[in-house]
């Protein structure tokens, strides 16, 4: 399987006809055309931070949550009943827990589920809901390197027919938001972190990825609280050397937002149009 690290933006993106959610229904009809239909999901989500040790949600049916406020009805009633997988959160548990001592996994049975950082995105590219989900938190204390740690012991699954999908956004400051009459319009500093980001992946040096802070006041804009860069280290840290990047959805949501995905993979053709 490929490996995906996609930029949510706005939950709306999950129901209104635009090119991101578009791109996200091509995504996983393609994936499934050039890989097969996915035996799992693993998804990082920007929205689920734990506070000293990782989670994974273990529950059968796991719910979807509406972590948010202020928008219409119509998003609020979105369900994707998409199965877990209790006996593969066990085993992945035990599994990653084996080389981390210092870095307990615990599985999460009954509290969390699939929050929107992980429906909003998966509900458009696998609509059937019928691929278990499992969702793995963030612990927000732990430093970049940690995370990046993380995603390389996930980097097996891949072989194993799972689709590991994080879930965030290389520029987000909902401070900084402004109606912009183009997606290409932004900030200096966005754009500035941006092309630092895309320029390290483009490089293969994922590794400069986890020194993201080095940066300053420029990283300090882009992510004022860096829960949705994490993601991007999971990811990052799960793919193969030597695996090219493909770039998608490369503008900007009111114009502190970097919608840019990647895509990790063997086949060329699967993000194009």
């Amino acid at each position: 399987m490929p490996v995906l690290f996609l930029g949510h933006g706005s939950p709306m993106n999950a129901i209104e006809d635009n090119a991101y959610r578009r791109s996200w229904q091509r995504l996983g009809e393609r994936i499934e055309r050039s890989f097969g239909k996915p035996q799992l999901i693993l998804c990082i989500s920007a929205h689920w931070l734990t506070r000293s040790d990782w989670a994974i949600t273990g529950m059968d049916r796991p719910r979807t949550i509406h972590d948010f406020g202020g928008f219409p009805e119509e998003l609020f009633a979105q369900q994707y009943p998409a199965p877990g997988a209790p006996a593969v959160a066990d085993e992945l548990a035990q599994r990653l827990n084996r080389p981390v001592q210092d870095q307990p996994v615990i599985v999460d049975a009954t509290e969390w589920g699939l929050d929107h950082g992980t429906w909003s995105v998966i509900q458009p590219m696998f609509p059937r809901a019928d691929i278990p989900v499992v969702q793995l938190s963030l612990v927000y204390e732990r430093s970049p390197a940690s995370h990046f740690a993380l995603g390389q012991q996930l980097r097996g699954l891949r072989e194993q027919g799972v689709l590991i999908v994080g879930s965030g956004n290389i520029v987000h400051n909902l401070r900084a938001l402004q109606h912009t009459s183009s997606p290409q319009q932004t900030y200096d500093w966005a754009q500035a972190f941006d092309a630092h980001v895309t320029g390290l992946i483009q490089q293969g040096d994922l590794q400069g990825l986890t020194r993201f802070q080095e940066l300053g006041q420029v990283a300090r804009l882009a992510h004022p609280t860096f829960d949705h860069y994490l993601p991007l280290l999971h990811a990052a840290g799960a793919v193969h050397a030597g695996e090219s990047p493909q770039f998608f959805n490369d503008d900007y949501q009111m114009a502190a937002i970097s919608m840019r995905s990647v895509m990790w993979g063997d086949s060329a053709s699967v993000v194009s149009e």
